[in-house]
């Protein structure tokens, strides 16, 4: 069974620069450490990525997987899931919610749930959760925040 998880970052950035760099799905090899390719494989009329194909090498865990994405209209939420089981995952839901703040940065919510095909004992998950949570979060921050960062 999935269990969801939640971290949150404060983004030194527009939540406009943020939404840019979480949809430039291309760019992931660049940024992020375990993800080896990303393709967008079917798009939106306005251009946004509705499927994306990934794949990751994450030492322990290497997997290819289509994942669906939607977007709320102001771009406030982008939300995605398993488009099918993969060799890895049963499931996998996620989430970004992206909230302005005053003094021009962006608080990021990442949720994410993965019911994994292989056993994992629930602290060691739990664990992998934390660390590829927090690793995500880090690395989205520092392309963001990066100077020359996509504007």
């Amino acid at each position: 069974m999935a269990d969801s998880s939640t971290q949150s970052i404060i983004i030194g950035a527009a939540p406009d620069r943020v939404t840019a760099v979480i949809c430039d799905f291309a760019a992931y090899p660049e940024w992020t450490d375990a993800v080896r390719r990303a393709e967008v494989v079917e798009a939106y009329e306005d251009g946004y990525a509705s499927q994306v194909r990934f794949t990751i090498d994450a030492g322990v865990m290497a997997d290819e997987y289509v994942l669906a994405y939607e977007y709320a209209e102001d771009l406030s939420r982008i939300e995605w899931h398993l488009v099918a089981p993969s060799k890895m995952q049963k499931s996998q839901r996620g989430s970004y919610d992206l909230v302005g703040n005053p003094d021009g940065s962006t608080t990021v919510t990442y949720t994410l749930e993965v019911d994994l095909s292989v056993g994992m004992l629930g602290m060691f998950r739990r664990k992998a959760e934390k660390v590829i949570m927090d690793t995500a979060l880090k690395q989205l921050k520092r392309r963001v925040e990066a100077p020359g960062a996509a504007h």
